[in-house]
C-alpha cells in the first residue's frame, strides 16, 4: 500500500519524523515558562499593591504634619503680632504692658520661634529700611514643615516605587497571554497531520515564545 502524505518518510531527518514528540516537548517547556511568568506577575502585583498603599498612609500622615505645622504658624502669627503691640505700648511707658510682653513670650513662644525673632531682629538692625517677618525664617520653617516635607517625598517615592512594580507586573502579564498564545498553537500543531501546517505553527507559536521568553527574562526576579 503506498504512503500517504501524512506518512513520515523514515529517510527524512529525526525532527520530521517525530514531530508529535518535538510539540509535546515544547508544550512542556511553554507551559513552564507560562506559569513562571504568571507566578511573577502576581508577586509584582503585591509588591505594587503594597508600595501604593504605604504611599496612601505616608501621604496622610505628610498631610497631618503638614495641618499641625500650619496650625501653630496660625498661633504663632497670632502671638508675634500680640508682642509687637505689647512691645508698643511698653516704649511707650507701659509697665503692665511690658510685663504682658514678657509673660506672653516666656508662655507663647518656642524655642524654634524664638530663634526665628532674634535673627529677624538682627536683619532688622543691620537693614533698618525693611521688616524682617520672622516667621519667613527657613529655620523656624524648616521646625513646622520639615517633616511634612520629608513624609511627602516619602509618599511620592513610594508611589512611583509602586508604579514600576506595577509596569512589571502588567508587561508580565502581558507576556503570560503571548505564551497562552504560543501553547494554543501548539495545541492545534499536536493533532493536526499534516506535516507542513505542524510546522507553520511550530514555527509560529516558537518565534512567538522566543521573544516572549527574551522579553521576560529581561524583567527582574523578583520573590514574595
Amino acid at each position: 500500500m503506498p504512503e500517504t502524505a501524512t506518512t513520515p518518510d523514515p529517510t527524512a531527518p529525526w525532527w520530521k519524523r517525530h514531530v508529535e514528540l518535538i510539540v509535546v516537548i515544547m508544550l512542556g517547556v511553554v507551559a513552564t515558562a507560562t506559569a513562571y511568568t504568571s507566578f511573577q506577575s502576581g508577586i509584582y502585583g503585591g509588591h505594587s499593591d503594597d508600595k501604593i498603599s504605604q504611599s496612601e498612609a505616608a501621604g496622610t500622615l505628610a498631610e497631618s504634619l503638614y495641618l499641625e505645622g500650619n496650625q501653630q504658624y496660625v498661633v504663632d502669627s497670632q502671638t508675634i503680632q500680640q508682642l509687637s503691640a505689647y512691645a508698643i505700648a511698653a516704649d511707650a511707658g507701659d509697665a503692665t504692658a511690658a510685663q504682658q510682653y514678657d509673660d506672653l513670650y516666656f508662655i507663647g513662644v518656642s524655642e524654634e520661634l524664638d530663634a526665628a525673632i532674634q535673627n529677624a531682629a538682627a536683619l532688622d538692625e543691620s537693614e533698618p529700611e525693611f521688616w524682617h517677618d520672622p516667621q519667613a525664617d527657613e529655620g523656624y520653617q524648616a521646625a513646622l514643615f520639615g517633616g511634612y516635607g520629608e513624609e511627602n517625598d516619602n509618599a511620592v517615592a513610594l508611589r512611583a516605587e509602586g508604579d514600576e512594580l506595577g509596569y512589571r507586573g502588567d508587561l508580565l502579564s502581558l507576556y503570560t497571554t503571548l505564551m497562552a498564545v504560543t501553547l494554543f498553537l501548539l495545541g492545534i500543531a499536536a493533532v493536526l497531520k499534516r506535516p507542513l501546517l505542524q510546522w507553520v505553527l511550530i514555527a509560529t507559536g516558537g518565534t512567538i515564545f522566543l521573544v516572549t521568553s527574551i522579553l521576560t527574562a529581561m524583567v527582574p526576579f523578583t520573590w514574595l
